[in-house]
């Protein structure tokens, strides 16, 4: 047997133990992370607010006063609820989720994972509304309250969002409820100064998908960005490219205003303006690439979640030793 024969199969079964190793103590944290056991109660004001009878709403409204607007007198709600479309809208949004429980286990999975990384989590109520399509607010968070619009999760392909962009409709799915969940919170945790260059805005995206990827691990990489799996591919084998691309071109440390509507914003593809590329690119690559940066500095650094949350993008990419794949 060779010298060169035998060090091939030492390093072959080196990596096997090391990956090994990682998947036991990833299974063991993710056994420690379920048995701190939230429950919580999904309280559906969409279905109570459809059924209410006149004579009832007073006591609705007691209960859910910051649903209602004090500008409009009960008679303005009744009518809103007798409306020929929203019945139709709560009749697609009643039989869509009949079953909640798929949904309510991964929203307990998500606070069980905010619980165990930030221990002043306090599981907040979890209140279903409608919000007729108001997709730029499907989830809204506050420290005591998560409101969850369903009528944006009727799956992508659902009559009601045949006005809507494709590249936005592919996310309007039930398996991405919880995704949009744990984003607003990402928000809350995330601290980052102003953000000037292109650079800024990749990290800053980049600092939410890597949260994603701790408190929903149980969602694939494709749901954590909004991709489809081809989409993802396509990033994938084109990273390298991609990122050659930002470099030559001078756009890490560029305060160019229309580079993030190019590589940032939700689009139907990026904009490298090369007819080859662009076609067949998914858009928000420059979030793409700042997640693989922000992975890069996780894997080289022995830094906390909290403290990666609050890295100024300077010290994320000097020492994420961040090298695209190939």
């Amino acid at each position: 047997m060779s010298f060169k024969f035998y060090m091939k199969n030492t390093l072959i079964l080196l990596m096997i133990l090391a990956i090994t190793i990682s998947c036991k103590k990833e299974n063991q944290l993710e056994k420690e992370i379920a048995n701190i056991n939230i429950d919580i109660h999904i309280e559906r004001f969409d279905k109570l607010f459809a059924e209410v009878a006149a004579k009832d709403l007073p006591k609705l409204k007691q209960a859910y006063p910051f649903m209602f607007s004090k500008k409009y007198d009960d008679s303005i709600w009744i009518a809103k609820k007798e409306d020929t479309l929203q019945k139709q809208l709560y009749a697609e949004v009643d039989k869509a989720f009949m079953n909640f429980d798929i949904a309510e286990n991964e929203i307990e999975s998500l606070f069980n994972h905010l619980k165990y990384y930030f221990s002043e989590f306090n599981p907040p109520r979890v209140i279903t509304v409608t919000n007729d399509v108001n997709y730029r607010d499907k989830v809204i968070v506050t420290d005591t309250i998560s409101l969850i619009a369903l009528d944006n999760y009727l799956g992508s392909n659902h009559e009601f969002y045949g006005n809507i962009q494709k590249f936005i409709t592919q996310n309007l799915t039930k398996e991405q409820l919880v995704v949009d969940l744990a984003g607003e919170y990402a928000k809350k945790y995330i601290y980052q100064q102003q953000k000037k260059t292109l650079l800024d805005e990749m990290i800053y995206f980049g600092k939410q998908l890597y949260f994603k990827d701790v408190v929903i691990p149980f969602k694939t990489e494709a749901e954590r960005i909004g991709y489809s799996q081809e989409q993802l591919d396509w990033a994938i084998a084109n990273e390298s490219n991609i990122w050659s691309f930002f470099v030559e071109q001078e756009f890490l440390f560029s305060t160019d205003s229309k580079l993030p509507g190019r590589f940032i914003n939700p689009a139907p593809f990026s904009k490298f303006y090369l007819e080859e590329i662009d076609a067949d690119s998914p858009g928000r690559l420059g979030q793409y690439i700042g997640w693989q940066i922000v992975r890069a500095y996780m894997n080289q650094n022995e830094v906390s979640l909290k403290d990666m949350l609050i890295a100024s993008t300077e010290d994320i990419f000097n020492n994420s030793k961040f090298k695209p794949r190939k």
